[in-house]
């Protein structure tokens, strides 16, 4: 039996185990999906297997990648092992002397030498200088030198030691004084031959002879097996965190239409590490780094607060603490001009709108190119004409000026995300608003701004407004008339807004008298008349209201 286990063991050392194979290949960026906050990055590579078990190594991965994300795909009849994403430190290149003058090679030879020559000097003189210090220090703390001991008793003894230590000090401090000079004189040499030397080096890296420092390398390996030769394309995808956009949208009107005109704009940024080359770009309205884990009630219990005085101070003790739990989950994360008869075509038509179950994808079928350099780069989205109502709305009591209003709706089917909107009507940049489809508003209204073309006039009507005693009471009636012309061409429709007050007090009693046409919403105290005006028709609002409190309180109207 042990004649077979020794056979066995001088046959392993004979024939060893068959190194695993490994090829190193270079990646592509082929697809990009940028999220609300990061990057999915799609990579292709190209592979080729012999029989039995490789290592694939991908490079021109991005160091940030998140580890956690890895995807692998392969085309080819092979089997995945493994994949795992690791960074490789390459050794530092050596210097080669190859190629430069056989003088510089020799002036550069003998420099090192002399330094590691004069070095060792440097270190002699050094250590006798240290031998000349402890010898002081030595010689410094003996007693006889500090009046310890006999020497106090006698003369003799006491010059003969001061005698002793003045001849002494003096000799090892002559010598320290030469060794100093020595030193300094050595490493003066030292500094100016190392000089020398950095001038000979720098020729060296300006004739491109030195080798260029090479940082990590981040790589994906994936160990495949198979039975037969194979040839076939890996797909990687990773998250990277160093990436994203931001909405922006231009809502323009040429006010002679019903519809506004939305563009919807992405500013794209990253910094990954690695360009973007005329990548596929999709955009999505996911943010993978976001927490994806529904919270989770727990019992909350209450219980009564028992008060007790400790001593002086009067405390609080709580009999049972109120006790509440909360879970805190961790997410692995995610101006209008004239227009040409003929049009060109916009990158928006080369969008294709993905639904998603929490989110929205558009993919662009246009290649695009973006520099890491975290600079924003403009990507257009989509073009839609949306179906718009315009009204004309003043608020009298707070300004007699007429605003045009778009009222837009359906937004929700544009996949639309909260942002800045920029307005143009008539061809001039009005100001700006903010989109928020996520409000529980269905119509989105749009000011794009004054129009003179109005007028509107607020006024107390005196002879009807009256105040009186009843009682304990005080009864004060208030009347108001509004007076609106349209000045226009064209036809319009216009909502006036005023209000009554409202009380949250039982001994104040507020009781409308006349609205006119107008709806009151009581929560509120708003009235709000609505109707159309021919060009220049005018119309007159009536509304009045009285108030009742305690004669001798004062109640602000």
């Amino acid at each position: 039996m042990k004649k077979i286990i020794g056979i066995g063991v001088v046959m392993a050392c004979m024939f060893p185990a068959k190194a695993l194979d490994k090829e190193i290949v270079k990646s592509t960026i082929s697809e990009v999906t940028v999220y609300a906050q990061g990057a999915q990055i799609f990579q292709k590579a190209n592979y080729s297997l012999k029989p039995g078990t490789t290592e694939i190594i991908i490079e021109g991965i991005s160091p940030f990648i998140d580890a956690k994300s890895l995807q692998v795909k392969a085309t080819g009849n092979s089997i995945i092992l493994d994949s795992k994403y690791s960074v490789f430190y390459p050794k530092p290149a050596e210097v080669s002397l190859e190629g430069l003058p056989l003088k510089i090679r020799r002036d550069i030879q003998l420099l090192e030498d002399s330094i590691k020559f004069i070095g060792y000097d440097i270190q002699d003189i050094q250590d006798d200088i240290d031998v000349m210090l402890a010898t002081k220090t030595i010689l410094s703390n003996n007693g006889a030198i500090r009046g310890q001991g006999k020497v106090n008793d006698s003369i003799n003894l006491l010059k003969q030691a001061v005698d002793y230590y003045t001849l002494k000090m003096s000799e090892i401090n002559k010598k320290l004084q030469a060794l100093n000079r020595k030193k300094a004189e050595k490493l003066e040499k030292k500094t100016a031959m190392n000089d020398r030397l950095s001038k000979l080096k720098k020729h060296q890296s300006s004739s491109g002879l030195l080798p260029q420092d090479q940082g990590p390398t981040h790589r994906i390996t994936v160990t495949f097996s198979t039975k037969e030769i194979v040839t076939g394309k890996i797909s990687i995808s990773y998250l990277i965190e160093n990436a994203g956009w931001v909405p922006l949208y231009d809502l323009r009107s040429d006010g002679l239409t019903s519809k506004i005109n939305l563009t919807y704009k992405a500013q794209v940024f990253q910094n990954s590490g690695l360009d973007w080359e005329n990548v596929k770009l999709n955009i999505s309205t996911n943010n993978p780094f976001q927490n994806k884990t529904k919270p989770t009630l727990h019992p909350w219990y209450v219980d009564y607060y028992v008060y007790r005085n400790y001593g002086n101070n009067k405390d609080i003790a709580p009999q049972s603490m109120m006790k509440k739990e909360s879970e805190k989950s961790i997410a692995y994360s995610n101006s209008i001009g004239e227009q040409d008869e003929v049009m060109s075509q916009t990158s928006a038509q080369f969008v294709e709108v993905v639904r998603q179950l929490t989110s929205a994808e558009f993919r662009i079928d246009l290649p695009y190119t973006i520099k890491s350099n975290n600079e924003q780069h403009m990507v257009l989205i989509k073009v839609a004409d949306l179906e718009a109502n315009y009204k004309y709305y003043t608020v009298p009591k707070l300004d007699n000026s007429v605003y045009l209003i778009a009222q837009l709706s359906k937004l929700d089917e544009l996949g639309l995300v909260p942002a800045q909107a920029n307005i143009f009507f008539d061809g001039s940049y009005v100001g700006e608003t903010y989109i928020d489809p996520t409000s529980m508003e269905d119509t989105l209204n749009l000011s794009l701004g004054k129009d003179p073309n109005i007028m509107v006039k607020r006024l107390l009507v005196k002879k009807d407004t009256k105040e009186k005693i009843v009682g304990d009471k005080k009864e004060r009636i208030l009347s108001y008339s509004i007076e609106v012309k349209n000045m226009k061409a064209t036809p319009i429709e216009i909502v006036v807004q005023d209000q009554v007050p409202i009380t949250q007090n039982a001994e104040i009693s507020i009781e409308t008298l006349e609205l006119g046409k107008g709806e009151l919403d009581a929560r509120t105290g708003i009235i709000e008349w609505k109707f159309s005006l021919k060009p220049k028709e005018g119309k007159l609002l009536n509304f009045s209201y009285k108030v009742t409190h305690k004669k001798e309180m004062n109640v602000s109207l």
